[in-house]
């Protein structure tokens, strides 16, 4: 079977954002696995509005270019990993309002999370799991929690000065458990909407 093709989401869109380094180190953890072909997604690069559709795209073709622009970006992966923070015990509003986007482009597709802030995101990936499933996405068990002192280890605004790397201890663990439910359930559910696929002609 191909590669698997992986989107690491940035999901926060402010000028000082941390997101990026967790999204750099992620990424280059994806692309060293045999099985994965990853690249950074960053939703600051699309201006979506505010979700202002008639209906989801599982109803009606979306009128706004800027989300066909995304909807048609994010059918190009087999899987996904989101890279957030945790604002008010939940996910960005930038990522809710780039999930909303969406819907069929979503269906049948694992993902992956990267949480970070002082309890290391962990409420906003509990969210964001939730808010998958009802996408029809299969969340892997494991995530990885960037928080506590780790966090302020490596973020700059709070004076930090290591890398992701120098915390490969406490969170490279999290990250390979993840990256090997990402692969196991990114080729399963590759297979299966391959399946439905041939069905699908067979029947026309």
């Amino acid at each position: 079977m191909s590669k698997l093709k992986i989107a690491v989401i940035i999901s926060s869109t402010r000028p000082t954002r941390f997101g990026e380094i967790p999204a750099k180190w992620i990424l280059e953890k994806a692309n060293a696995r045999p099985e994965i072909q990853a690249e950074i997604v960053d939703i600051r690069d699309y201006d979506l509005p505010f979700f202002d559709e008639a209906a989801s795209n599982a109803w009606m073709p979306s009128a706004n270019q800027n989300a066909v622009k995304w909807q048609n970006k994010i059918s190009e992966f087999d899987g996904y990993i989101f890279v957030t923070a945790e604002y008010n015990r939940s996910i960005t509003g930038a990522l809710k309002n780039a999930l909303d986007q969406a819907y069929t482009n979503w269906n049948k597709k694992p993902f992956s999370a990267v949480g970070y802030g002082t309890v290391g995101g962990a409420r906003a990936v509990e969210h964001l799991r939730t808010i998958g499933v009802e996408l029809q996405m299969v969340p892997t068990r494991s995530a990885v929690h960037i928080g506590g002192a780790d966090f302020a280890a490596v973020h700059p605004g709070f004076g930090g000065t290591k890398s992701l790397n120098d915390l490969e201890a406490s969170i490279g663990n999290s990250a390979k458990d993840m990256l090997d439910q990402l692969i196991w359930w990114g080729n399963a559910t590759k297979a299966a909407r391959a399946e439905d696929a041939a069905e699908a002609k067979a029947a026309e």
